[in-house]
């Protein structure tokens, strides 16, 4: 694995012993038969059958991207990160009335048969997707084109066994994509989830996959001193049982992947807030994690990281390499305009890190620093998997079940409550 970490205060010592203790445990989380993100990007299948979707509908100028949580995250999180070409790709992710009257009235401007609509929703019933799913065919049958010609137009991304739109594919003979049963939503990047959008967006799904499985390499490593995850789950665990951390700060230090961000939250909460562990014990365990991204935050949250209460962890996220960059050399007769000249951008994005990162130590907080060597598809897929796979070994050390999501599935009920009695 490219990563490349450094821990402040030290990274843990992570012995032999432990470290072939704590890959057992994992390989017995990995190797579950419901929990299989770590190994399903490996089925050359699914790979295929993305391929030829996008080889059916390359000809289309507009990617729309129907879907909430897991199933639209990630594929943001990629798009937005790395996209190499100029077509247009409009994620509808809410079920916000006027955002959604925005994207429609977008939509509507194009001639449909330049647009291909990617319906992603595992269970084929969410509420959400199938909302939109009812707006969208409402814009269908206003241009005269009936279910016979969606056929056309969508694709399907969902349980191959069991799910609404699996059926709603029979009847419309929709092109259907697999998300595999024994991935979460949440993990569900490395699926082809991700995959027809990354191709779409003119992304080497070749390189990103190659990059996913050098990782998987590193992340069973025995060797105490080289498995970085294992370091990572060792250090954020004695800072919550020793300094009482609660919360995690991303902050990749660009742009592109400020989405990466989002989609962490969504990984990091939904698998580790859990009200109680796996003994049926009431602990409210779990870390908050915190959206950020360098330079911007240095101007709005970065007052409250250094003097607030120290009660959090910091990812920070370094791209080494960036693809483009601007010397900063001015004719202009002023102090700071003239200390800046001699330099390039990228190196004024070095240089605040490295001052945020000595400011946080000074102030005695908590970092892991990551570094990637350029934003790409391999090393995106690394910080993928990497993220991922922390998470579920995470869950171990705090004796919950990182895979389920009881909270969320309380709320989804009360929702369906809350229409019957309107």
């Amino acid at each position: 694995m490219s990563l490349q970490f450094k821990f402040f205060p030290e990274r843990p010592n992570v012995s032999s012993a432990l470290a072939k203790d704590k890959i057992n445990t994992f390989k017995s989380i990995i190797n579950n038969a419901r929990t299989q993100f770590f190994y399903t990007f490996n089925r050359s299948e699914l790979e295929v059958s993305s391929k030829k979707v996008f080889e059916k509908f390359s000809d289309r100028k507009v990617f729309v991207h129907i879907g909430i949580g897991g199933s639209s995250l990630g594929p943001e999180m990629m798009v937005n990160a790395l996209q190499k070409n100029d077509r247009k790709f409009i994620f509808i992710n809410n079920i916000d009335p006027e955002e959604l009257h925005s994207q429609m009235s977008l939509i509507s401007k194009y001639d449909l048969k330049d647009c291909l609509f990617y319906f992603v929703s595992k269970s084929g019933g969410t509420a959400e997707t199938l909302a939109a799913l009812a707006i969208v065919t409402q814009l269908f049958d206003s241009r005269g084109i009936s279910p016979k010609d969606y056929k056309n137009y969508f694709v399907f991304a969902t349980d191959p066994s069991k799910s609404e739109l699996l059926t709603l594919s029979k009847e419309w003979d929709i092109t259907t994509l697999e998300v595999p049963s024994d991935v979460g939503g949440r993990f569900s990047s490395l699926t082809p989830v991700g995959f027809l959008p990354l191709l779409f967006a003119g992304m080497d799904l070749d390189l990103f996959l190659k990059g996913a499985v050098d990782a998987q390499l590193a992340l069973l490593s025995e060797d105490g001193q080289k498995n970085e995850m294992i370091a990572c789950a060792e250090y954020l665990y004695a800072l919550k049982t020793k300094k009482g951390i609660s919360q995690t700060v991303l902050m990749p230090y660009s742009s592109k992947l400020r989405s990466f961000s989002f989609w962490f939250t969504q990984l990091w909460a939904e698998s580790l807030g859990k009200k109680k562990n796996k003994k049926g014990e009431l602990v409210n365990d779990g870390f908050t994690p915190i959206v950020g991204y360098g330079a911007t935050d240095q101007h709005s949250q970065m007052q409250l990281f250094m003097e607030g209460p120290n009660d959090k962890a910091f990812f920070i996220i370094e791209v080494e390499n960036f693809a483009h960059d601007f010397p900063l050399h001015s004719t202009l007769k002023s102090n700071n305009l003239q200390k800046l000249s001699t330099f390039n951008l990228s190196q004024l994005m070095k240089a605040e890190m490295e001052g945020s990162i000595k400011a946080l130590r000074e102030a005695e907080r908590n970092i892991i620093h990551v570094k990637i060597a350029r934003n790409d598809e391999y090393h995106l897929a690394q910080l993928i998997l990497f993220f991922e796979s922390l998470t579920a070994l995470m869950g171990d050390y705090l004796m919950i079940d990182p895979f389920d999501q009881p909270g969320v599935e309380a709320g989804k009920i009360y929702a369906f409550e809350f229409l019957n009695q309107l």
